[in-house]
């Protein structure tokens, strides 16, 4: 394993940033596939939160989450990273075998030996990836990538696109919001033709320690980032608070795509049921969804050529695959099938908070 990414986790096993009564036990053991050997110092945490641990020298490991959905990723080196979805409905009694598989290297090789390298790559992209990755925000301008000799590049010219991987985990210091996140990045890869970015990969956060002046102005960011966010809609569409939050939902024609039409109810039966705690969204095609309680990002308007009177935050989701299902902490799934749009989309891992986050 990489020796500050152990270190991160080793502080995070620690923390207790979500102060909430019901909480479940996570048990597991970390195996070779093909031996059975048991591996330590494997790397466990649930993504886009601050909950992660170290399997111990048998390979255990054992965490304690706050109800709710999560990913749990387990990752080794050498080894293909295992993602398993686990909820509130996880029994304490279950132990779970994370069976792990080594990486086909001849694969890779294949892949760096079938591609260009670019050799001063983060002279030629390195600002470009930031403003695709962290964002360009305003709070982007206060975040750090502490590590940028991990990233390498290549262009495919035939296809006009440009790959970054990273050869350990990323860490990236959110002076903004007061925290550093260790992120292992699966893929990045940017679309010049179509002038599309996407990116996939695994967040875990921390939260730094600082000064009583710095923690007042990082909760003051930190509702702000949250307010109006992906992650504040789901939860107000859970919570059945969509109109006291501000948000309005407007679902385009299924036959044109296009015509927008305001959903009046949307608890209606046909779109939202309740099922053992969680919600079930039935909705697919584009969503739109407008904030009414904050004005957008004057940065963003000017970015967009939008004008500088809009008054509320424009986003808009495509939903494939029929809908999606909620959990408490605002985790859903499959979260694959959701593509974010307009002013969610501009907002990157900058504005990010964690699953763990509650507003005060």
């Amino acid at each position: 394993m990489n020796r500050p990414f152990l270190l991160f986790l080793s502080l995070c096993f620690s923390i207790a940033g979500f102060a909430q009564e019901k909480t479940f036990p996570v048990d597991g053991v970390v195996l070779d596939s093909a031996s059975g050997q048991r591996l330590n110092n494997a790397s466990v945490f649930c993504q886009n939160t601050t909950f992660g641990t170290i399997s111990k020298e048998d390979g255990r490991f054992h965490l304690r989450l706050p109800n709710g959905g999560y990913d749990l990723v387990v990752s080794y080196t050498g080894y293909e990273t295992q993602v398993l979805r686990i909820g509130k409905d996880h029994r304490p009694t279950d132990t779970l075998r994370i069976r792990m598989k080594e990486q086909d290297k001849s694969l890779e090789q294949a892949v760096v030996t079938g591609s260009a390298e670019v050799a001063d790559g983060w002279e030629k992209y390195g600002q470009f990836f930031l403003d695709n990755f962290i964002g360009t925000t305003p709070n982007a301008a206060k975040c750090s990538l502490d590590n940028q000799d991990v990233l390498k590049f290549y262009f495919y010219k035939k296809r006009n696109k440009l790959r970054v991987k990273a050869t350990s985990p990323l860490i990236v210091t959110n002076n903004a919001l007061g925290y550093k996140i260790i992120y292992q990045l699966d893929s990045f890869v940017y679309d010049y033709t179509g002038n599309i970015s996407s990116y996939t990969g695994y967040p875990l956060f921390d939260t730094l320690s600082g000064t009583p002046e710095q923690q007042a102005v990082w909760k003051q960011n930190r509702l702000y980032s949250y307010s109006g966010s992906r992650l504040h809609f789901i939860r107000s569409w859970y919570d059945s608070t969509l109109d006291y939050e501000g948000f309005v939902l407007e679902l385009a024609d299924s036959a044109t795509g296009r015509r927008m039409h305001r959903i009046q109810n949307p608890y209606d039966p046909k779109y939202y049921s309740r099922d053992s705690g969680d919600v079930e969204i039935n909705i697919q095609g584009r969503l739109r969804v407008s904030y009414t309680s904050q004005t957008p990002e004057r940065k963003y308007l000017i970015q967009n050529n939008f004008p500088l009177t809009t008054a509320v935050e424009i986003s808009a989701i495509d939903i494939a695959g029929g809908g999606f299902v909620i959990e408490e902490n605002g985790y859903f799934y499959d979260q694959a099938d959701v593509t974010n749009i307009g002013y969610w989309s501009w907002k990157k891992l900058a504005e990010v908070l964690p699953y763990d986050y509650v507003p005060e």
